[in-house]
């Protein structure tokens, strides 16, 4: 396996808002319990916070990189030469795919909350899935760090 000239690795973390919403699920946890007691009320606000910001966290932990020849995207790894083009969706462009001209069979990793994405074309005849749709912050960079895996690869 030969690592890519332009390696590329990103984490879709989740916004800085999530993390005050999950504060906020704590303390509607603990005014739920208020009638309770003090103690209730403590574990509700510590232990509401901890659950919301643990699924802010999972949600937002998702990975996209490029290693060698292949396009880890989440759980799925692709082999950079089962890809064809990729095209570079501005804000405008990455909502109309993840709605109303998005293809059911398209492998989508997406977080609303990053406005712009990558279409990646899928080239294998043997594989269903006609493109990939990839919320990224730096579109241009993972386009980039996959023509150069392409290429080295070739």
């Amino acid at each position: 396996m030969q690592l890519s000239a332009t390696p590329y690795e990103e984490r879709l973390t989740a916004p800085r808002t999530w993390w005050l919403i999950s504060f906020l699920v704590g303390v509607s946890f603990a005014l739920i319990l208020l009638p309770f007691g003090t103690l209730p009320l403590l574990g509700g606000l510590v232990g509401g916070t901890a659950v919301a910001a643990v699924a802010a966290s999972s949600y937002g932990s998702v990975r996209i990189r490029v290693v060698g020849d292949a396009l880890i995207a989440g759980e799925a790894k692709i082999p950079v030469a089962a890809l064809g083009e990729a095209e570079v969706l501005d804000p405008e462009e990455a909502r109309a795919w993840r709605t109303y001209k998005a293809d059911v069979r398209a492998f989508l990793l997406l977080r609303a909350y990053i406005p712009t994405a990558l279409k990646v074309q899928v080239t294998d005849p043997d594989d269903p899935t006609p493109y990939l749709y990839l919320s990224t912050r730096e579109p241009e960079r993972l386009a980039q760090a996959l023509r150069t895996a392409r290429e080295a690869a070739v």
